[in-house]
This record gives C-alpha cells, structure tokens and sequence, in this order.
C-alpha cells in the first residue's frame, strides 16, 4: 500500500514511527510536523568523498575506498604517551597508507584481512599521500562488490560512515542513496538523536511531500530572483551542488526576514490606527517653565531629540519611540521633559526601571531637577507643580497606600517605580505616557501590562530608553515598529574615562597599584566603586550578558579552575586591611530596601569613600563625585555591561578612571575582549564588537526575545540588504492589506518561517 502523500501541516508520527525518534525531535528541537521538521535545515555539508581514481588525489581533497586491510601495525609516537595504528590499504590493487589514532582502541578491528569502507580527507606527506584517522565501517564477509548491501546489520565503524551506517537502520538502499548524495547535509543533533538519523526522515518526508504551494507573490520572487519554495526546501535538504544550496538559502532567508517585518509593518499599521491623548506643547506650562529653571544648556543632539518626542507626543496616535544613547548622554532629563509636556496636557506618566536602587535614583534625581516643580502639596512648591512618586515592591504599607492613592487621584504626575507599578491594585487616574527605562530588562508582557493602565479606549504615549546601543539592524527587525532617537553627544563638562586592563595572575603588582590609584582618589576628594560579579559564596558568579559569560564548564568545575571574588569577600578584605582607613560601604542586592537606600543616600552624600557593590549600580546611578570604578573578575561580564558600568564614573567635573581586573592572561581571546573595551568609549562601536562575538540569538536578552536564535538562516549581522529589501515589501503589502487577508499565503507564513514564541513576543512588544 503506497502510502498517503504528505503536506507541512502533518504530524511528524506521519514520517517518524519511533516513538524514542520522535520524542527526541520534539523535546530537543520543538518538531511537531513535517514543516518543522523540513524547516531544521543543515547546519553545513560534508563534500562526499570520491572513488579513488586512476590519478593521484589533491591535497586536501575527500575520498571514499572500500579497500581490504593488507596490514595494521601500531606505532609508538616520540613525544607523547601512546600508540598510533599505521595501515596499508588495498583498493583495487592500489595501496593506500592510513594512520589511526589511539591504536589500542581500534586495532581489535581494523586488522589484516577485513574488509571495509574507509573516508577523510587525503593529506601528502614526503610525495605520498594518505588518510589521517579516517572515518570507517567494516563490511561483513559475502557483501556485494561495492561493499553496500549487507553491511549494515551489525555496525563495526567509526565517524561519519559508521553513524551513516547506524542511521540506515540495515537499509542498504537508503545506505547507497544518502552515500551517493555529493553534498551530505549536516544536521543539529541532540540528546538521543544523531544528525544521520535527522537525515533519514527528512528524506523520507520529501519523498511523500506533496507540491508545495508558494506563499508569497510572483511579484515579489520575480523581482528578488527567488526559487519557489516547493524547490527551495528540497534543496536546501538536498543539493546537487553549492549553487543550490545559495539559491534555497537564498529563498528561505528572504522568508524569515519577510515574515518577521510583516508582523512589525501590521504593528505599526495598527498603533497608527489606536487613539492617544493628544499633547501639544503648553506655553508658560510645566515644561517651559523647567527650560527656563535650567542651569546648562541642552546639546544640540537633546534639543533635537526632544523637537521629534514632542511633535510624536501632539499626535492623537500613540508615540512609540526609542531613545538610545550614550552612557552620560543625557536620556533622562529629555524624558523628562516630555514627561512634562504630557502633564501640562492633563495627564499622568510612568516611569518603569528594572531596579530597586534605578527606581529610587530616578525620582531622587528628577525631584533635584525639577525643585519646586516637582513637590506639589508642600511647602515652597510652585502655584502649578506636579508631584513624583515612588512604588517599588519592598516599600511599607503606608508608604505603598500613599503612592497608590497619588497615582489613582492623580496627585502624582509621575510615577516611578519597579515591577510593583504592573502589579494588581495599581491604578492611574489619566495614564498618558509610559516611559521603560533599560527596554532590554523587561519582559515583553511586563511592558504591555503597563500601557494597558490608560484611560479606555486610549492607548498612553510610548517612550523607550537604553544606554546600550542597538545596532541598526537588530533595531530594524526587531524593533522595527519603533521609530528611533540616537543621542551621540556627551553634554558640556563631561570628563572622559580611561581604561585599563589588569591580568592579576602575572601582574599582581598592578592589582596592588590598582588599590593605590583608589587611594589617591580618595586623598584628592573623590570617590570609588569597587564592583564584583556575585554578593556571596552562597551565590554562582555573575553569567556576563553577552560574550563575557563562559560557556560549557560545569559551574563546579569552573569555580574550581577559576574562581571569583564574592563582594561580601572583598568589603571585609577592604574595609579590614587594604583599605582600613578609608570610609567603604557595601551595595547588593540583597540588601532590605531601606538599606540599599541608605547606602546609596551615603554615598551620594560623600559620607562613604569606596563602595564595595555588585551590578546594581549598572544603570542610571549618577554621583559625580565618582572617578575611579575597579570590576573585579571583569572577563565575567558583558561588553555592553562593562560599558555601562564604566559609564558611573567620569560623570562631574574630573576625569574617570576605570580598571578591569581579570584572572585571564595577554593574548588569550577573553584579555582581547577586555583590551577592546579598554580601547574605546564609544558605546557604538562596542555593540557592533558585542553583536560579532555572540551574535545574535541573545543580542536582546532572554526575557526581551521570547527565546534564543529563532532565526535559522537570516543574520543580523551579514543581512542587512535583505531585512531592508523585505521591509519595503512588508510594508506595500501591509498599507494595502492591512489583515492580510487577500495574502493567505504570506499570513501563513509569518506563522511558519518563525516560531510561534518569537510571533508571541512580536505581537505583545
């Protein structure tokens, strides 16, 4: 009975009967159907290795004999312990050499007489070539001529061939049909599965597949020469040459990229559809009246800035925008001002920070800002002041009733708080502005909670900030429905910040002198942070956001081979011995909240000299009298997270100072990263050597992507042209078909070329 033909939208049990097979492709890959099985495309091909033939091989190039074992000595090496297995082949009457590692494991079957198959890549060595550590199966006796058939019952082998041979399952036709594939796709395998098994199914499926209908208009494919997708998923699984596997990567590049700014072209085809209070400039408000109060003079990047938020902010369509700029830039006091313009329209703001210590800061320094502007209902405040108010989680009961009460009267013309302001029980009175400050910190969900606290059937103005620059193409696709504000120019005054790398384990003397310099800045007046990568010995160290975490070592092996300083640690160390004399505090996260405030007023204030801490003070903590940060296990942190944390000092009138101590020696890859940071300030050029390093599959963090590296064949580093080509046809399609529904083929798609996760995350953003 032939069986039934298959589409995508078929359960993967439709292909795979194993039950082990199936569970491992669906726990370790998420494959659920035969389009998801299809859409786990090769990781990379092995060339198929070639008869010998009559000529001599090229170095270098892959070859296949099936070839009789004339003889196997071992052979012991000269500079290391153990034996090598040297072996004469005989393929046809020609004598091919081969050198086996660790004999000991291999000789009891590679021996003289066996029969087999034998794979590498051939290597010259003195006019003669040979293989080296070959992969290899050994065919039983009375196989056929060519050594296929029967081979494949019991497998003796090593390598490719005999993962190939395990795969068939003793199926010596599929054995012949995958050997006879020139291009042999490697696949991602998993606990339980091997790619060769990956590749036994996913031929089966395209052997039943049925013609697959092509989503996406003949408009569009005639003017990017894109191959229909029916060609495109059976070449990409099986190609003839390189030129096909292009052409499929080609297509099904353009599809994710097309799929992802479809879903971003419907978002901002829909938030220009959503109402939003409008908010025009007020003359003599608010606003006005703090321009009027400032000491300094905005840069022209922040006035220019703030003329798009404002003319966003008169629209009666929600502002969706992001602010990016450099540590110091300048962020919070143009949001600031916006926030103002929306109150003088009537209506309340949010801001949302990641932290305790962030949150607090913010409303200290936006009530120093404002003076009498921002203290309405008491004592000196101005005829028309507003009030800033602060909900964190850890607040007292009074405390929280009276911030609660502000923001639901409307008391509070701004409200700042952490995770607390999403909670259920807070209400605003007129919410007309939401402003998330470090985007990258929150769930998607977390931010949507918040916008959904506006007036019904309004939608508050969106206001996003970061200090670490996002590149412009994960801007362009993953925040593609945000129009986006760059601020480049550090404000007047600001000191630049020097930066210097210390390996500890050869210059110990450095790590001495590195205690000096905080001395001296300490005899000059000034203040130090000391920041470490985990409070405690009860705690794992810090995992660096981005290519500073160190992957693959158990954390017991690694705290073993390279342990880290504990902050805890390190105060008791300081403030007893290095540094006695000097005044030091300690700042984590653990911390009950009234004591992190403490602290953090302490130092603010000048009353503590060194402050021992962790990444808390990451973001948004401004004390100018700071000039000096030693991190302390530095290779444990991120690129941009060593930026930002550098970006706490240099921020009065005197230069910074910042030193990166690392266990890891010169030259090693780690003290390179670490050398580039140390190299330049500019927070640009660091995202962009932060994007190469670890890509881009956790460029946004987990909690901001839904899920890690979804996208299989796009890059947002090498694929600019396309994700740009695909927006312009997203966005034609969208203003003509807003739901898609005369596009049912692109509508399934945005569903199919992505997981339904990273579609989830899109449509919440």
């Amino acid at each position: 009975m032939t069986p039934r033909p298959l589409t995508l939208a078929d359960p993967i049990d439709a292909v795979v009967s194993d039950d082990d097979v199936r569970t491992a492709l669906t726990t370790g890959f998420g494959i659920r159907t035969v389009e998801d099985l299809l859409r786990h495309y090769p990781q990379r091909y092995a060339a198929q290795g070639r008869d010998l033939g009559e000529q001599q091989p090229d170095e270098g190039a892959h070859i296949t004999v099936v070839a009789t074992v004339r003889s196997a000595k071992p052979v012991k090496m000269r500079n290391r312990p153990g034996s090598l297995l040297r072996v004469v082949l005989d393929a046809g009457g020609r004598s091919v050499d081969a050198t086996f590692f660790q004999a000991h494991r291999v000789s009891h079957v590679i021996r003289p007489g066996v029969r087999g198959m034998f794979s590498g890549t051939a290597k010259w060595f003195r006019g003669q070539w040979g293989l080296t550590h070959p992969s290899y199966l050994i065919l039983p006796a009375g196989e056929k001529k060519d050594g296929h058939a029967g081979a494949l019952a019991d497998v003796h082998g090593a390598g490719a061939l005999a993962g190939l041979a395990r795969a068939a399952g003793g199926d010596s036709e599929f054995f012949e049909t995958i050997m006879a594939l020139p291009h042999l796709p490697i696949y991602r395998a998993g606990k339980g599965i091997e790619s060769w098994t990956i590749l036994r199914y996913v031929l089966l499926a395209l052997a039943r597949l049925r013609h697959v209908d092509d989503p996406v208009p003949d408009s569009i494919r005639d003017g990017e020469n894109l191959i229909g997708l029916d060609e495109a998923l059976r070449l990409v699984h099986v190609p003839d040459s390189q030129r096909d596997i292009t052409l499929a990567h080609h297509r099904l590049r353009f599809d994710e990229a097309l799929a992802l700014q479809l879903v971003l072209a419907r978002r901002r085809h829909d938030n220009d559809d959503r109402a939003a209070p409008p908010c025009p400039p007020v003359s003599g408000g608010l606003a006005a009246e703090f321009d009027d109060r400032l000491p300094f003079e905005l840069t022209a990047g922040q006035r220019e800035v703030a003329g798009e938020i404002a003319s966003d902010l008169s629209r009666a369509h929600p502002m969706s925008r992001l602010l990016q700029g450099e540590v110091g830039s300048g962020k919070t006091i143009v949001a600031l001002r916006a926030m103002l313009q929306v109150i003088d329209a009537g209506h309340q703001c949010a801001l949302l920070a990641p932290t305790e210590v962030l949150a607090t800061q913010h409303a200290r320094s936006m009530r120093a800002m404002l003076g009498p502007l921002g203290i309405a209902g008491e004592l000196g405040a101005a005829g028309h002041a507003t009030r800033v108010t602060l909900l964190t989680g850890s607040m007292s009961t009074a405390a929280r009733r009276q911030a609660l009460l502000d923001a639901v009267t409307g008391e509070a013309g701004i409200v700042v708080g952490t995770h607390a302001l999403i909670q259920e029980g807070v209400e605003f009175f007129d919410l007309g502005m939401v402003v998330v400050d470090e985007q990258h910190r929150f769930g998607v969900e977390q931010r949507d909670a918040l916008r959904s606290r506006a007036r019904e059937g309004l939608s508050p103005h969106l206001l996003v900030m970061t200090a670490t620059p996002i590149p412009r193409t994960i801007a362009m696709t993953l925040l593609g429905d945000l129009e986006v504000s760059t601020l480049r120019e550090l404000p007047r005054g600001r000191s630049p910040i020097q930066s210097s790398v210390v390996p500890a384990s050869t210059k110990p003397a450095w790590v001495a002198r590195a205690w000096q310099r905080v001395r001296e800045e300490v005899g000059a007046g000034r203040q130090a942070y000391v920041v470490c990568s985990r409070i405690g010995d009860d705690e794992p160290p810090a995992r660096g956001k981005g290519s500073g975490a160190k992957r693959g070592a158990s954390k017991e092996k690694d705290e073993k081979e390279n342990p880290t300083v504990a902050a805890v640690d390190l105060y008791r160390t300081l403030s007893g011995d290095v540094l006695s004399d000097l005044r030091v505090g300690l700042l984590h996260g653990r911390l009950p909240a009234d004591e992190k405030d403490a602290v953090m007023a302490e130092f603010t204030a000048g009353d503590i000299d060194v402050l021992v801490c962790t990444t808390v003070i990451e973001v948004g903590v401004d004390v100018p009298n700071a000039t000096v940060m030693v991190i302390v296990d530095a290779d444990r942190f991120g690129v941009s997270q060593l930026h930002q944390l550098r970006g706490r000092v240099g921020r009065g009138a005197h230069a910074g100072l910042c030193i990166l101590v690392t266990e890891t020696g010169p030259g090693s890859p780690t003290f390179t990263r670490l050398s580039d940071v140390a190299a330049t300030n500019d927070g640009f050029a660091l995202a962009q050597l932060d994007l190469e390093a670890r890509r881009e599959g956790d460029i946004l963090g987990a909690a901001q992507s839904g899920v890690g590296g979804t996208l299989r064949l796009l890059s947002l580093i090498e694929h600019e042209d396309v994700i740009a080509t695909a927006a312009r046809y997203a966005t034609e399609v969208v203003a003509e078909d807003p739901a898609l529904t005369a596009h049912e083929g692109l509508a399934r798609m945005v569903d199919a070329a992505l997981d339904g996760s990273r579609i989830d995350y899109l449509e919440k953003t």
